[in-house]
């Protein structure tokens, strides 16, 4: 019994002048186009964390050399005696991320739909402060937030810092040197991760739906509850990893705004890394750091329901 077989396309004659590509280079180009970037990702992401894991697990000292002994202990004494400042992380970062969320997605709404002509010019003030070093912004908050700046004396003119003392966020009348001086320096120095993204998600949703949503005799409240919020859902879950994951990490705020009681988990590694030189535990603690920002930020994925969205 014979089988048909359809036969195979003729080619196309190329056109005068024209060049023919050797057969199977298409398949190779992009391989070759990702080839820099996975490199790049090899030397200054894969082989460092490997170099780090392994330093996790050594032990001696630095005068005799340390040399891998797989002594996981370390990571069990490591989060025994520094889980305070693993808790404080992740409590001033979500603080500072729900700020955040709190007072970009106002401006980034105002932007997207009422700036107008004004918009572009709105925008590069949010980026400007990205042109000065983050340590120089810092640092201005210390002039900020000092006894005799301005931000005290209206807190103090409202009794603000009277209430803050009771619920142990400030001591006596000063602001800096606080866990609130920590949370209002992540706030300012992470707030334009959260713009941005917040309005590049609002600016795409097309403002008929609003009108339609008027049509249909919605409240304001209503349109945004149904409408916006759910269309800016991708800017909303971008914009609080952006926030989180550097702000959990950060350790300039809470060094040059805190004290030794706002320590967090950035500090204690800076400080085993240069100051103490005890490369074992600071690579466990820098490990332990990245399971905790990631298992937080799988939970927060998931209760979200937009894994497709990131």
């Amino acid at each position: 019994m014979t089988t048909l077989t359809e036969a195979p396309p003729p080619l196309t004659p190329a056109a005068p002048g024209e060049r023919r590509p050797p057969r199977g280079r298409g398949r190779r180009t992009p391989y070759l186009l990702l080839l820099p970037g996975v490199l790049w990702l090899l030397v200054f992401f894969a082989l460092p964390m490997v170099y780090q894991a392994s330093t996790s697990v050594q032990t001696g000292s630095l005068e005799e050399g340390y040399r891998v002994t797989w002594h996981f202990a370390t990571y069990g004494d490591a989060l025994g005696e520094y889980w305070p400042q693993f808790v404080r992380s992740v409590l001033y970062a979500g603080t500072a991320t729900v700020l955040c969320l709190l007072l970009g997605y106002p401006l980034a709404y105002l932007i997207a739909f009422r700036a107008g002509r004004w918009r572009t010019l709105v925008v590069i003030l949010v980026i400007a402060p990205f042109f000065t070093s983050f340590l120089i912004r810092t640092l201005a908050w210390k002039t900020i937030l000092a006894d005799g700046g301005p931000v005290v004396g209206a807190l103090d003119a409202l009794h603000v810092l009277d209430v803050t003392a009771r619920l142990g966020w400030t001591s006596g009348d000063r602001v800096l040197a606080t866990p609130l001086a920590v949370v209002c320096g992540l706030t300012y120095n992470f707030l334009p991760f959260m713009v941005l993204p917040l309005y590049t998600s609002l600016e795409r949703i097309d403002p008929r739906l609003h009108e339609a949503a008027g049509d249909l005799y919605a409240r304001p409240w209503t349109t945004f509850r149904k409408v916006t919020l759910p269309l800016s859902a991708p800017g909303v879950v971008s914009g609080t990893l952006l926030t989180f994951i550097p702000a959990c990490g950060d350790y300039v705020n809470a060094d040059l705004l805190g004290s030794t009681d706002t320590r967090m988990a950035g500090n204690v590694i800076q400080t085993q890394f240069l100051r103490v030189l005890d490369y074992p535990t600071a690579a466990a603690l820098s490990f332990i750091l990245m399971a905790a920002i990631l298992l937080v930020v799988t939970l927060y994925i998931r209760r979200s329901g937009t894994e497709d969205l990131v």
